[in-house]
């Protein structure tokens, strides 16, 4: 089927004209709207010289509108691109830049932020903005408002795009700049047969657009199409590529208020709307939601959560602590994915009840772990190695050949895609999750992996969120520590945490230190900037340290 995303949904929407697509606060989109929406914005663009290839900035909370700039980029043939909405001014400008972006589509209590781009980026061709800016702060600059825009144009009569067209997912890390992960759609819709077809009974991706079209006809006619709900933000590529799935399929996408999480909103919203699946991004989304869940029950107003079957978590550690308080409340079935924007996933930890604890990654036909000298790592061996993937997998990084060759690389004949994650692979095939290669901790000559001591830390009960990095240390080189967030009403020492690793793990791996503190600055993705938590360690006078 050679046809990009955006002629799937004209297609979704011309068969499903009154069925809602979209639910946000206030606001209920049908597919017919959609489509209308996304039509009139292409047309504004095209008319601002904006075509084929060009690309179109997603600077936007979650909402209809993120959506609709997307449609409108695929009816264009442009190419979407995530912009992370925490950016400042000059960072926002440095990622527009290298995306060579033409089209900045922002959030109106984002304008202000704008301002420096409009300015020092040269490739820019139309800003748009969505919603009134804020009525304190400096002001965004003049540009048109969207609901103005779209009222000023005719939607533009649909053509037909092929499955090379592109979407960007840039991607930050930990550390360093973004990089622009470029995703061809053709691969990008095979990367989605898993998620989005098979609980549809449908195991193959479809020959034909008409295809496609009955799969989401029928799917909506028997109710079996997914109502998603994108708590992690559509710049987190699990949150935009499940929800454009659910859209393929005759699904409903809804979202929260914007702004910062609100738990209480986002599980009133759940009930009101009956999510079925809702998304998140390991514990830095699922414990404050978790959170509340437990509050609500002490204060006798539990939230009702019989529509929600599916929690999927994707992109950063989902802890045992916080999949037994959700099957503990719920028939739900967790999916904890090992994936990046780079590719995969390579491997799940599914589990449905109290009964599937602990947790076991298991990787899918696609993944390998490969090792020195580009061999295979056996299962039950301790070697470590990187996760590869030789299923759908972007064409490599935007302007970035150096880097493409590193990550996407051709063993034995077979492209594979190796961001760098270590693992191995015990004795049955499951997965032991090791982290980023570039984290390792070298400490006395042993080699320390942060995310083992991070899932140790995690198995506390009154841990909310770590991070394990290493710092230097006259004696050892490296000394694994850890900054540590605790729950409220527990008392916790950095003693007692370290007592509790070395419960599950040698004497070398426990953090020599441990800083403690509220809560971790993450970013809505899951992130955290790891030079924070080295200089904390090293400036904090409250560390405990052996």
């Amino acid at each position: 089927m050679d046809v990009s995303i955006g002629t799937i949904w004209e297609a979704v929407c011309h068969a499903l004209p009154h069925a809602v697509a979209i639910t946000e606060p206030g606001r209920e989109i049908t597919y017919r709207e959609f489509d209308e929406r996304a039509s009139r914005l292409a047309t504004a663009m095209e008319e601002a010289g904006v075509g084929e290839g060009d690309t179109v900035a997603c600077y936007l909370y979650n909402g209809a509108t993120y959506l609709e700039t997307v449609f409108a980029a695929f009816k264009l043939g442009a190419v979407p691109v995530n912009a992370n909405y925490r950016y400042t001014d000059e960072e926002l400008s440095e990622l527009l830049t290298d995306a060579d972006a033409a089209v900045v589509v922002f959030s109106g209590a984002l304008a202000a932020r704008v301002t420096h781009a409009a300015d020092h980026v040269s490739t820019l061709k139309l800003l748009v903005r969505d919603g009134a800016e804020p009525a304190d702060g400096p002001a965004g600059p003049v540009v048109p408002e969207l609901e103005e825009l779209l009222a000023a144009h005719e939607p533009r009569k649909p053509q037909p795009r092929p499955g090379s067209d592109r979407l960007f997912m840039y991607t930050g890390g930990t550390t360093g700049k973004p990089k622009g992960v470029v995703w061809r759609q053709s691969d990008l819709l095979h990367s989605l047969v898993v998620p989005i077809f098979h609980p549809l009974g449908v195991t193959e991706l479809p020959t034909t657009l008409d295809e496609a079209v009955a799969i989401a006809v029928e799917a909506h006619r028997e109710g079996s199409a997914p109502t998603t709900m994108p708590v992690v933000p559509l710049m987190h590529a699990t949150g935009l590529f499940n929800t454009m799935g659910a859209l393929m399929v005759g699904g409903r996408a809804v979202t929260a208020r914007q702004g910062g999480l609100d738990p209480e909103h986002v599980w009133r919203t759940v009930a009101e709307q009956r999510v079925a699946t809702v998304i998140v991004a390991g514990n830095a989304v699922c414990r404050p939601l978790v959170d509340e869940l437990v509050r609500a029950e002490q204060a006798g107003t539990p939230h009702a959560l019989r529509s929600v079957r599916r929690v999927l978590s994707s992109g950063t550690a989902l802890s045992d602590v916080l999949k037994r308080r959700l099957h503990e409340r719920a028939e739900i079935t967790v999916i904890d994915a090992i994936a990046s924007s780079e590719g995969g996933p390579f491997a799940f930890a599914i589990t449905s009840s109290l009964g599937d604890l602990p947790a076991r990654f298991f990787p899918v036909p696609a993944t390998r772990v490969i090792g020195d000298n580009d061999r295979f790592v056996e299962p039950g061996s301790d070697d470590v190695g990187k996760l590869a993937y030789c299923g759908p997998m972007p064409l490599g990084y935007y302007k970035d050949t150096e880097k493409s060759a590193t990550t996407f690389r051709t063993i034995d004949g077979v492209r594979y895609a190796i961001p760098g994650d270590l693992a191995r692979l015990e004795a049955d095939g499951a997965i032991r999750f090791l982290g980023r290669g570039s984290g390792v901790i070298n400490t006395g000559g042993e080699k320390v992996h942060p995310q083992e001591v991070e899932n140790a830390l995690l198995s506390h009960p009154g841990v909310t969120d770590c991070v394990v990095v290493g710092v230097p240390d006259e004696t050892w080189g490296e000394r694994v520590a850890a900054v540590v967030a605790v729950r409220a009403d527990m008392t916790v020492t950095g003693e007692e945490l370290r007592d509790w690793a070395r419960q599950s793990l040698a004497g070398y791996k426990v953090p020599r230190s441990v800083v403690l503190t509220d809560v971790l600055p993450r970013t809505p993705t899951g992130k955290l900037e790891v030079a924070w938590a080295k200089k904390t360690v090293q400036e904090s006078d409250a560390g405990d340290r052996v």
